[in-house]
């Protein structure tokens, strides 16, 4: 067994993503900011995972990003797969931390870690709101299996 596929074992979710060549940039690895829209791509399919669907024009109470940072761990080039694995590592009263992995398939390594604060936000009133309990309920369920 490949040593992604051990460390994606920890992880609730798991989606992967083929390296683009337009994804790398002028330094000949891929772009840094290719990561935060993986990490979006992690985070979709973990709200995806809630049964949730996610749509930009949601009217109401849904998700917002909040904050997200990125740690580059090695450099990633075309071409390749890549594999990343969600959890969640933190919840508060209106918000929760998911924490996403990124595996080189090539390399059979972990490349880079992004965390992401997704905050629960009513968009008709543009105010945070609280975490609803049955979404607590789910996340935790999906975090233990």
């Amino acid at each position: 067994m490949k040593k992604i596929e051990q460390a994606l074992a920890a992880f609730p979710v798991r989606e992967s993503i083929i390296v683009q060549w337009g994804d790398m940039d002028a330094a000949r690895h891929v772009n840094n900011v290719i990561y935060l829209r993986w990490a979006e791509t992690s985070r979709i399919a973990y709200f995806n995972a809630l049964g949730n669907e996610v749509s930009p024009d949601m009217g109401g109470a849904g998700f917002i990003l909040g904050w997200q940072d990125c740690k580059y761990i090695f450099p990633v080039t075309y071409p390749d797969t890549v594999h990343m694995g969600i959890r969640m590592i933190g919840m508060g009263e209106d918000r929760f931390v998911l924490e996403t992995h990124f595996f080189s398939e090539k390399h059979d390594r972990i490349v880079a870690i992004s965390k992401q604060r997704v905050v629960t936000y009513d968009y008709k009133t543009l105010q945070k709101v609280p975490l609803p309990e049955k979404l607590k309920e789910k996340i935790l369920e999906m975090e233990e299996k």
